[in-house]
C-alpha cells in the first residue's frame, strides 16, 4: 500500500461523513429488463469468461472499483457484506481507470492489492471501461442504459457506485460512491 492509500484508509471515515451527497435511484416499479441480466458475461481478473447464468436466484451487487480512490476502504466493507451473506449474495467488483488515474496496476497487480490489503476473496472482473465511452464494458452497458436494463441510465459517476440486481434478474437499485456498502445490508437479507 502507498502512503496515499495509507491516507486515504485514515481520512476515508471524515470522506463517507462529509463527502459527496448519497444518490440512490431505486426501480420502484420493478420494470423488466429488455434483455435478460443473465444473458451476460464478464471476463474475470484471470481473462476466464464468467456467465452471469451462474448467479440465478441469487441478489448480485455490481461495483466500479479503484484501488487509489478515497473509496477505496469500501473493499473492506463490500468483503464484510459478501461474508456475510454469501449464500444469498454475490459481488463482483469491476476494475477501471475512468476517474482520474486511480487504477493504474494490471488485473494481476489489482487483485493482490485488494487480497493483501483488504482480504478481498469476491469476485473481482478484468480491468475495463465502465462509464458511456467507446469501450464501454457490456455489464456496464446494461446497467446503465434503460433501454437494456428497463429503467435506469445512470452510469457511475465515481469509483464504488453499486448496482443491485435482485434474484430474478432485475436491476432495482443504483447507489453513488457516498453510499456505503454496510448501509445496504437492510436490502440484502
Amino acid at each position: 500500500m502507498t502512503f496515499r492509500q495509507s491516507l486515504m484508509r485514515v481520512f476515508y471515515p471524515v470522506l463517507m461523513k462529509l463527502g459527496k451527497p448519497k444518490k440512490v435511484n431505486n426501480n420502484t416499479t420493478v420494470m423488466q429488463p429488455a434483455i435478460s441480466f443473465y444473458s451476460l458475461s464478464a471476463k474475470n481478473n484471470k481473462g476466464e469468461a464468467m456467465s452471469f447464468e451462474q448467479f440465478r436466484g441469487k441478489k448480485v451487487l455490481l461495483v466500479n472499483t479503484a484501488s487509489d480512490c478515497g473509496y477505496t476502504p469500501q473493499y473492506a466493507d463490500l468483503e464484510k457484506l459478501y461474508t456475510q451473506y454469501k449464500d444469498k449474495l454475490v459481488i463482483l467488483g469491476f476494475p477501471a481507470n475512468d476517474f482520474g488515474e486511480q487504477e493504474k496496476g494490471s488485473n494481476e497487480e489489482i487483485a493482490s492489492f485488494c487480497q493483501v490489503n483488504y482480504g478481498v476473496t469476491f469476485p473481482l472482473m478484468a480491468k475495463s471501461t465502465v462509464i458511456k465511452k467507446p469501450g464501454q464494458n457490456d455489464v456496464f452497458k446494461w446497467l446503465s442504459d434503460k433501454t437494456k436494463n428497463g429503467w435506469n441510465d445512470q452510469e457511475p459517476t465515481w469509483n464504488f457506485c453499486k448496482y443491485l440486481v435482485n434474484e430474478d434478474g432485475e436491476l432495482v437499485n443504483f447507489y453513488s460512491s457516498a453510499v456505503a456498502p454496510v448501509e445496504l445490508a437492510d436490502v440484502i437479507e
